[in-house]
């Protein structure tokens, strides 16, 4: 019997070993956070064996768990599902950050039964890690009845912990990614996108339009003898009038559109799913609503400042991101030699 139990261990150990090496190869080669948390929860699954398990994220915002992972019987009932800090095993585990083992859940007055009666499982033996960093619980790894009739022992506890860290790991590298990847997209006046994201963009709608036949529209916009503000009040408030201009023209568009500083005093708006004459609208809206402004009120100044718009369609004024922005930019010059304030 102890030969077995040996045995046991020994394959036990061979397959954390090959876990972990095959986890620190790919967090070496991705940094796609659900490819490596999938593989991660996969590596979980292989060495614990539980009938179902999940990983939960903190919202940090509305400071509740969300179930990013979800594996088992009911488990995409599970997914819709929200778990405020404190409650149940996992709410307990994400707000005090230590790890819980319940060999047996009937007895732990912690445990929420209104999540088996929404997967329709029966939870048996229970074990739950937080996913650390820095300080902070990023979220939280939960095993549900392993597999072979026993419970959860202090072993599954440790492999499970050391499996989270590695889950922890993934996800703080790809959100130190997203964040730096962010900052290259971002215009640091502004707050907008740059022109090199408007490029990628772009890219991606033409495509969209060539697969599905719906247009998108791309609105340029100048301001109107926008040197002078810089030479009568100075370019520290010039800068100040773009980031309110910009902040403008985020507040008139829907959330799926793509705002853009494409350089000096030039917008260029991304209208996806837009067809001319609401692009029309949309151009519309924003030039009455710049016009009606008065800027750096705070500072004290009462800046007006004007737009000339010019917008082109796809695939009506090109197929290609290079055409579309051509026919706004030439639309955009258009107003800008006769009457300025106006779309074309």
């Amino acid at each position: 019997m102890e030969s077995r139990d040996l045995l046991r261990q020994l394959e036990r150990k061979v397959q954390e070993l090959q876990a972990f090496n095959e986890i620190g190869r790919s967090l070496a080669g991705t940094l796609d956070i659900h490819e490596l948390l999938a593989l991660i929860m996969q590596k979980v699954s292989d060495v614990l064996r539980p009938e179902h398990w999940s990983l939960l994220l903190v919202d940090e915002q509305k400071q509740e768990l969300v179930f990013e992972i979800a594996v088992g019987e009911g488990a995409e009932r599970l997914k819709t599902m929200r778990l405020p800090l404190g409650e149940g095993v996992a709410g307990n585990v994400a707000r005090t950050g230590l790890p819980v083992l319940v060999p047996d859940v009937r007895t732990d007055p912690r445990f929420a039964a209104r999540f088996d009666d929404a997967s329709g499982m029966v939870t048996g033996s229970l074990l739950a890690v937080p996913l650390q960093s820095k300080g902070r619980v990023l979220g939280v790894v939960e095993l549900v009845n392993p597999r072979g009739g026993h419970p959860f022992d202090a072993g599954d506890q440790r492999t499970l912990e050391a499996l989270a860290d590695y889950a922890a790991i993934a996800i703080d590298n790809a959100r130190a990614y997203e964040r730096i990847r962010e900052l290259t997209l971002r215009d640091e006046h502004s707050g907008l996108f740059n022109a090199r994201h408007l490029w990628r963009q772009l890219e991606m709608e033409v495509a969209r339009t060539a697969r599905t036949g719906r247009p998108f529209s791309v609105v340029f916009v100048d301001l109107d003898h926008f040197k002078q503000v810089n030479d009568r009040f100075g370019h520290q408030a010039g800068s100040s009038v773009l980031k309110e201009v910009g902040d403008l023209i985020r507040h008139q568009i829907r959330t799926l559109d793509v705002p853009v500083r494409y350089g000096g005093d030039e917008f260029v708006i991304l209208l996806p799913e837009t067809d001319k004459a609401h692009a029309r609208m949309v151009a519309d809206r924003i030039r009455i609503a710049l016009s009606e402004a008065v800027f750096l009120r705070e500072g004290g100044l009462d800046v007006k400042v004007t737009a000339s718009f010019g917008l082109a369609t796809c695939p009506e004024d090109g197929d290609t991101p290079e055409k579309v922005v051509q026919g706004a930019d030439a639309a955009m010059y258009r107003v800008k030699a006769s009457t300025r304030n106006g779309v074309a």
